[in-house]
């Protein structure tokens, strides 16, 4: 029996091709998933072993805040200064101590944008006695000696577009500063590998930038042989001011790094691997449907080794054996072509500016056990079905027909469990568009959402019958005779195009959801953020803010019609938060919607605070109550609740005049400033606000469309990335269409023969076989879409009680847009078995057996 199998293998070579690449292609993205996720881990932990190679003992500040007056702005203080550094200097087992000042530095390119997508750093270069700082070495020229000179990493002068001896433009908090370029170094730090910048100042500089002369953010105290860091770690904490720094032994701080990285690698590998795991579930479908196709082809070769004394189990067990071998070859092949896949996506990330640290390539065993056992153990399990009604053909049964016709209660049994499931999973999904938690939410739609999908699944075979039909009378009309057997083929075995159709379905029921969802969500988004904004601009800044005054030039600028500041503090009444917004009142109207339901904005004027109906109701005010509120800097001040207005996102829940707002800063500069230009303004406005502002790369000026787009950005980028991975599952499922296809253009071969002898020519047949794989694809199509909107539609309870902004909107032209594709699928998968039923002999296929 065991050579029976390994004979068929050999003997069926082009039918299990197919098969054989959906198993490959799902076993891929396992491998490929699992050495990429390995291969990341292990170099960001050797870039992160590496730069903590000398550290012994990191001590950290504490950073707090001094208070001077607000006109004067305020700057960060810490407790960490040359006497602390002293004191661990002179501890015994001590060899050196690096003394760092870290803070953000925004560069400018040669296009005036800021470079660095992710992190913006700044430090200090500490030269020893060489001249040299070993943590950045040199590429080019030399360290930073003096406040007007500055280096760059490597990666950020070549964005920045700058060379040694030019003009490096940037921005710590405020307007735009300029030093020369000295020296360009390399960095290994991962974060600026991974598209952050890089800049560099002489230690007095730095201090002045971000900290008061003397101090520092951080000591890297490096020991000297044969030190126990624990130790060391435990004198140096004797060392420290009270509650104003602490101490971390270069151990400890290496497995906090190593403990952060392995859980965000966790995180990408999991919900890989549930793609995986998707693309497998419908390479399932192809496998199941593929062997019952060859065994019904092979009933008469079987029905003979049953006569002549083959046991069920030994049936069974060849059956077995003959997909264990195919899904052992398939994995193997699957696992190479994941490793070339961990490689090549580590390269386009990297060409992207992710910035991933090199190394080698990491192949751990439980890797290699995990892809092939899935790999096997998932095509032996898809088969298990068909070689069990293998074993179960009679011989005498067998002898007589190639192929019996479903047996009427087996569809019946199965249409009946099939809506029991889907009508339990319907009945959750109803449920959970009432809960309002939205974690509670989600877990209850993602279990309705895989009965209902496992529902339909199983009902396919009985709703293919009345939508192929519909189909057909369209393929009829327009095709004639060739449209009308292509619906008679997809009609003739339910459960055969159920299955095909099924794998299209479930990646496609997942995109249409997911599509819903985000859009929807985006939607939303968008709402919220311009609701009541009627201003052409919102200006926001990074960091700490604009500078105190300058905010106020935008005012002069010609072709600003007005000009509000938002300023956003914190205060406490009776123990519980609460954030109130201090603007300009006069302005106010002119750039918001305002709607009063109680009171008015003279009222506010008056000295009162306007609260939003939101607002009343979380903290349980009404209008001409009193508040007793403590600010963060401890002050307390009696606010009367003036004005209530309907809800309003741009004003948020509460906003006083800024004249009472002015006494409690939390920043000197406004959160942000909503501008009114005359005549809805242009690129030329923007220009000159800019400009007004420094011309600063911290500044954002974004109009209503740059508001839409950023948040727009955002969600795309998420749907193309989930696009690209459920791909796989389409792609996959295109290989089932293939497969079943060509495996019934052979199991009709005397059928093509007969039609093309009474008259049907080639093209005709062409045109048969494309028009079948259409309907099959289509049917998938209908089906995935509709499931996936009735579940996007269900989760949207939830999602609404989190973000009253969502409302369910259907994207049409993208619902449209799957449907075509749906039908392109359609053709190009059945470019190949029509081709091959085109070129039977017409005699031999008529003699076929």
């Amino acid at each position: 029996m065991l050579r029976t199998a390994l004979r068929n293998v050999l003997a069926h070579k082009a039918r299990l091709l197919m098969t054989a690449l959906a198993v490959l292609l799902g076993v891929a993205f396992v491998a490929g998933t699992l050495i990429f996720s390995d291969t990341l881990s292990e170099a960001i932990k050797n870039a992160s072993t590496k730069n903590l190679k000398d550290v012994a003992v990191s001590v950290q500040a504490d950073a707090s805040r001094d208070t001077p007056e607000p006109s004067k702005g305020r700057t960060r203080a810490t407790a960490l200064d040359e006497k602390v550094a002293d004191r661990i200097r002179g501890l015994p087992g001590v060899q050196s101590i690096r003394s760092n000042v870290t803070g953000s530095a925004t560069v400018v390119g040669k296009n005036g944008q800021p470079i660095g997508e992710r992190k913006h750093l700044a430090a200090n270069y500490q030269p020893g006695k060489d001249g040299k700082d070993s943590r950045y070495p040199l590429a080019q020229g030399r360290g930073p000696a003096d406040g007007g000179e500055i280096a760059l990493a490597e990666s950020t002068a070549d964005a920045a577009g700058v060379k040694l001896g030019d003009t490096v433009r940037f921005a710590t908090d405020g307007p735009v500063l300029k030093k020369k370029l000295v020296g360009i170094v390399s960095s290994d730090d991962p974060q600026v590998t991974a598209g952050g910048s890089l800049a560099l100042f002489d230690t007095a500089t730095a201090q002045k930038l971000y900290l008061h002369p003397g101090q520092f953010d951080e000591l890297i105290v490096s020991a000297t042989p044969g030190t126990d860091q624990q130790a060391l770690t435990a004198k140096v904490r004797e060392m420290l001011p009270n509650g104003h720094a602490q101490a971390i032994s270069g151990n400890e701080l290496a497995a906090q790094q190593a403990s952060m990285i392995a859980e965000a690698n966790n995180e990408m590998k999991r919900m890989m691997l549930v793609f995986a795991g998707i693309a497998l579930f419908v390479g399932v479908f192809i496998i199941a449907n593929t062997f019952t196709m060859l065994i019904s082809q092979r009933s008469r070769e079987i029905a003979l080794l049953r006569a002549i004394g083959a046991a069920r189990r030994q049936v069974v067990r060849s059956v077995l054996a003959e997909v264990a071998l195919l899904g052992l070859i398939s994995s193997v092949v699957g696992f190479a072509v994941g490793a070339g896949i961990a490689v090549g996506l580590h390269a386009v990330l990297n060409a992207n500016g992710a910035g991933f640290p090199d190394g080698p390539l990491i192949i751990n065993r439980s890797t290699v056990l995990a892809a092939l056992g899935v790999g096997v153990g998932v095509t032996v399990l898809a088969a298990w079905l068909p070689s069990r009604k293998a074993a179960k053909i009679a011989p005498v049964e067998a002898l007589s027909t190639v192929e019996a016709p479903p047996v009427l209660r087996s569809l019946v049994l199965r249409n009946t469990i099939g809506a029991v499931i889907t009508g339990a999973g319907v009945a959750v999904m109803f449920w959970t568009s009432t809960i309002e938690k939205l974690q509670a939410g989600l877990y209850a739609g993602m279990l309705g959402s895989a009965l209902t999908l496992t529902g339909v699944i199983i009902l396919t075979p009985l709703l293919s019958r009345p939508l192929v039909s519909l189909a057909g009378l369209v393929t009829t009309r327009l095709f004639g005779i060739g449209g009308k057997l292509a619906k008679e083929n997809a009609l003739r075995n339910p459960r055969r195009t159920a299955a095909t159709a099924s794998a299209l379905m479930i990646g496609l029921t997942l995109i249409t959801g997911m599509t819903v969802v985000g859009l929807s969500a985006q939607q939303g988004m968008d709402n919220r953020a311009l609701a009541g904004m009627t201003a052409d601009y919102r200006i926001t800044a990074s960091g700490a803010g604009l500078d105190a005054e300058l905010y106020r030039r935008v005012a002069k600028v010609p072709g600003v019609e007005a000009m509000a500041p938002l300023h956003r503090t914190s205060f406490t009444y009776g123990g519980r938060p609460a954030e109130v917004l201090g603007t300009d009142l006069s302005q106010l109207e002119k750039v918001t919607q305002l709607t009063f339901k109680e009171g008015s904005l003279a009222a506010v004027r008056a000295g009162g605070i306007a609260v939003s109906e939101n607002g009343v109701k979380a903290h349980g005010w009404k209008a001409g109550d009193t508040v007793n509120a403590e600010f963060h800097d401890k002050r307390k001040a009696k606010l009367k609740i003036a004005a209530v207005y309907a809800d309003n996102k741009t004003l948020g829940d509460a906003f006083v005049d800024l004249s009472l707002m002015n006494p409690h800063p939390q920043r000197t500069a406004p959160d942000a400033l909503l501008v009114k230009a005359a005549g809805g303004g242009s690129e030329a406005l923007v220009e000159e606000i800019r400009h007004a502002l420094g011309d600063s790369p911290l500044l954002k000026v974004q109009s209503h469309d740059d508001l839409r787009k950023e948040r727009t950005g955002q969600i795309y980028a998420i749907l193309n990335i989930l696009y690209g991975l459920l791909g796989m599952a389409v792609v996959i499922a295109v290989v089932g269409i293939v497969n079943t296809l060509a495996m019934s253009v052979i199991e009709r071969t005397r059928e093509i023969g007969m039609l093309r002898a009474i008259g049907l020519d080639r093209a005709g047949i062409k045109q048969m076989v494309r028009l079948e794989s259409v309907v099959i694809s289509l049917l998938g199509a209908v089906l995935g879409i509709g499931v996936g909107i009735f579940l996007a539609s269900a989760v949207s309870g939830p999602i609404s009680s989190h973000f009253p902004a969502y409302e369910t909107v259907l994207p049409w032209g993208r619902l449209a847009l799957f449907l075509l594709i749906a039908l392109v699928v359609g053709v190009l998968a059945a470019l190949w078995p029509a081709r091959r039923a085109a070129r039977l002999n017409m005699l031999e296929a008529i003699g076929a057996q």
